[in-house]
């Protein structure tokens, strides 16, 4: 069974960080690309960036981009992002799924960020 659950989402000031982790199990992991998107309430899923399969080219969404740092741990088969200089809307809830960029698919379960101004 394939498992992406994401942890690491709280509530946080604007300006403050967060960093979100995902836990993948039931793949072989190091042969996927794997992504960050998110859900605002009332909205589609927003791809947010993406990392190649042994973590040497990532891609991230201008929204984002200069402030988010995705990366990975291949041996832990661990998804990372690390939010900086976050913004209110940034509020979403975060999910990883597999593949890269538009071409994500199977989301998991995700993690709520809330950002106050």
């Amino acid at each position: 069974e394939v498992q992406l659950q994401a942890s690491g989402g709280g509530l946080v000031q604007a300006g403050g960080s967060l960093r979100l982790s995902c836990a993948v199990s039931g793949i072989t992991f190091d042969d996927y690309a794997m992504s960050w998107i998110r859900q605002a309430p009332g909205k589609g899923p927003e791809w947010v960036s993406s990392i190649s399969s042994g973590g040497g080219s990532t891609s991230y969404a201008d929204s984002v981009k200069g402030r988010f740092t995705i990366s990975r741990d291949n041996a832990k088969n661990m998804l990372y992002l690390q939010m900086n200089r976050l913004k209110p809307d940034d509020t979403a809830v975060y999910y990883c799924a597999k593949g890269g960029g538009n071409s994500w698919y199977d989301r998991g379960q995700g993690t709520q960020v809330t950002v106050s101004s």
